[in-house]
């Protein structure tokens, strides 16, 4: 009886905990997303955009993505993973395209607060941010013809022109799909935030990282950067950068 008891008093505490993180969580991501999928949706309501065509079109074609693809991407690489997909999912890309969008920034985000959590755990920054940059562009290049993306965006249903919406219709288009993502958000962050408090709660993250000891080695790293790893694979660098950098300075990673 008593086990059960115990049992039960850690699990609703591993679900509280994980349900007020979660909340947490997602306030801080709509600060992000909310504003940014705004700024975005006007931007692209202006035609501001289209006047910097000359400018993007090589360097967006060179990667297989249209030249509208560089405002997502630039605020993915300068802000986050969020930022990046908020501007993403306001405009009228292919699947394709945000296929190949997604996965840059998946690879090359917040590079300067990510950067310096790397230069702070012994990583020159620069030459961090230009790797990661370099392997998303080489990705692309690679998976371009495999996911069916063109230089140009796509037409709306019927092959028709697009005509330029009046304002309220924007907004509109912007309120709904700002809370379809949202809705998608919460409830994964949610969850996975939930389950992750359960495994701290129960103690099993320390043995699952020991039971991924052969991927690390194969990976080329030391079990004793398990928990680091896991760290940043689960929370990122911007989340676990604390426990990085001060397990880089108290030598544990020599």
């Amino acid at each position: 009886m008593t086990a059960n008891r115990d049992y039960r008093m850690l699990l609703k505490a591993g679900i509280r905990a994980g349900l007020k993180r979660g909340w947490s969580g997602f306030v801080w991501m709509m600060k992000i997303i909310i504003p940014i999928s705004l700024f975005t949706a006007m931007l692209d309501w202006s035609g501001f955009l289209h006047h910097l065509d000359f400018l993007l079109k090589p360097l967006m074609g060179f990667l297989s993505l249209p030249p509208t693809a560089a405002l997502p991407l630039i605020i993915g690489m300068l802000s986050s993973v969020y930022g990046g997909i908020a501007a993403m999912v306001v405009l009228p890309f292919s699947t394709g395209q945000m296929t190949l969008i997604a996965v840059f920034i998946l690879m090359a985000h917040a590079l300067i607060q990510e950067g310096i959590i790397q230069g702070n755990s012994g990583i020159h920054p620069l030459k961090a941010s230009l790797v990661r940059v370099g392997a998303a562009a080489v990705t692309l290049l690679l998976m371009a013809p495999w996911v069916g993306s063109s230089t140009t965006m796509p037409l709306p249903a019927g092959d028709l022109p697009t005509v330029h919406p009046a304002f309220m219709e924007m907004i509109r288009h912007w309120a709904w799909t700002t809370v379809r993502l949202t809705a998608k958000i919460f409830f994964i962050i949610m969850a996975l935030l939930t389950f992750l408090e359960l495994l701290k709660t129960f103690g099993w993250i320390h043995p699952l990282v020991r039971a991924l000891g052969p991927f690390l080695r194969i990976m080329g790293l030391d079990q004793k950067v398990g928990f680091l790893w896991m760290t940043a694979v689960i929370f990122g660098l911007s989340y676990g950068g604390a426990i990085i950098v001060e397990e880089a300075k108290s030598g544990h990673l020599n």
